[in-house]
C-alpha cells in the first residue's frame, strides 16, 4: 500500500489539516471561475477531492461537479452531499476517468506529485486531457519547489485538540519528504508524506506531450503573477487544444 492510501484515509490526516482556512479557499475557487469565465452549469471535475468542501462550494456557484478520491472513507463521507448535480466516486487519478466530457478539471492544493514513477505523473495528465472538452481547462495548483527548498522549516510541533503532532521535513533527492509521529488513544503512530519537487519545466513537459497548452502561471491563491523567488504557490493553467 503507498504512504498516501494508508495516511489519508485516518481521522488524524483529516485532524492535522483541519486548520485549512475556507474563506480562503473559497474566494480562489470563486476568482478562479470568474478568471475562466466558466458559465453556469460548466461540468468540472474536483480531481483528489478529498472531504468534498471544494466541490460543494463549486457546485453552490452553479456548476455540474463530479468528486473523484482514492480515499473510500471520504467519499463516503462526501456521499451526504450529493446532488442531482453533485455527485462523488472513488477514483485512482492514474486511471482514465469514466465521465461525460467536462468543461474543467480541478486539482487542488497539492494533490499531485505522490508517485515514484514518472509514468504515473504523466499517466494523470493523460487521463485529464481524455475527459476534457477541446477547450476545456485544467488547473493544477501544486507547490512551487524554489520558494520550497529555500523556506523549509526542519522540525515543529502542531497541536490539534489533544494532540501534539511532531513534523519533521527534509529534502530528499526529488523529494520533500514530511515525518509524522504522534500519541493518540494511548498509541503511537507514525506516517509520513512525500511530494515531488516538480519543477515548471517538468511539470509543463507532462502537459505538452499530452497535448496541453500552459496559458498561466499564477503565484499565490490571490491569482498573483508567478514569481519563482517568492510565490508560494505554482497555480498552472492548462488548455486542451480545440
Amino acid at each position: 500500500m503507498e504512504w498516501f492510501e494508508s495516511w489519508f484515509d485516518t481521522p488524524y490526516y483529516h485532524l492535522l489539516y483541519s486548520n485549512r482556512d475556507y474563506t480562503e479557499a473559497e474566494n480562489f475557487i470563486t476568482k478562479l471561475t470568474e478568471e475562466l469565465q466558466l458559465p453556469p452549469s460548466s461540468k468540472i471535475i474536483d480531481l483528489a477531492c478529498g472531504k468534498g468542501r471544494h466541490s460543494v462550494f463549486l457546485n453552490k456557484l452553479g456548476y455540474d461537479v463530479l468528486g473523484l478520491d482514492l480515499s473510500r472513507q471520504s467519499i463516503e463521507f462526501d456521499k451526504q452531499f450529493e446532488n442531482q448535480t453533485l455527485l462523488f466516486d472513488v477514483h485512482d487519478m492514474r486511471n482514465p476517468i469514466d465521465a461525460d466530457p467536462m468543461d474543467a478539471v480541478f486539482n487542488l492544493f497539492t494533490s499531485f506529485g505522490y508517485f515514484d514513477n514518472e509514468k504515473d505523473d504523466k499517466n494523470v495528465f493523460q487521463s485529464v486531457y481524455n475527459v476534457l472538452k477541446p477547450g476545456g481547462y485544467f488547473v493544477l495548483d501544486y507547490l512551487n519547489e524554489e520558494y520550497v527548498r529555500k523556506n523549509i522549516v526542519p522540525e515543529s510541533i502542531i497541536t490539534r485538540g489533544d494532540i501534539d503532532f511532531k513534523i519533521c521535513k527534509k529534502i530528499e533527492g526529488r523529494h520533500i519528504v514530511k515525518d509524522i509521529q504522534f500519541e493518540a488513544d494511548g498509541k503511537p503512530f507514525h506516517f509520513f508524506e512525500k511530494v515531488k519537487l516538480h519543477t515548471l519545466d517538468a511539470i509543463n513537459s507532462y502537459a505538452t506531450e499530452c497535448g496541453f497548452e500552459r496559458v498561466k502561471i499564477w503565484g499565490d491563491y490571490q491569482l498573483n503573477d508567478f514569481n519563482k523567488d517568492v510565490s508560494t504557490r505554482c497555480i498552472n493553467l492548462f488548455k486542451k487544444k480545440a
